[in-house]
């Protein structure tokens, strides 16, 4: 099994949307979102390639945002691989 770690950026939340059309995935075995963490579990790897998109809402209107992280990694095995960072820029 692998997990997708996302750490939310500060005042920001997932939508309720992006979290069903999520899970309608095969490949997704489950989804936990904490306060400020969201871990997508998936039920294997394999060579091709998968995209996943997060709608995230502000909550909270916060000032100078620093980037979050994207962390992937063996359920089994963790420490993994880590994508330095992501910002809030989108719509």
């Amino acid at each position: 099994m692998v997990i997708v770690e996302v750490s939310l950026l500060s005042g920001f939340v997932l939508a309720h949307r992006s979290r069903m059309l999520l899970e309608r995935r095969t490949i997704i075995k489950k989804i936990e979102v904490k306060a400020d963490v969201i871990y997508i579990y998936l039920e294997k790897l394999s060579d091709e390639s998968q995209t996943f998109v997060l709608q995230l809402e502000q909550v909270i209107q916060m000032k100078n945002l620093k980037p979050a992280s994207v962390k992937v990694y063996n359920y089994y095995q963790p420490g993994g691989m880590q994508v330095p960072s992501y910002s809030g820029i989108g719509s």
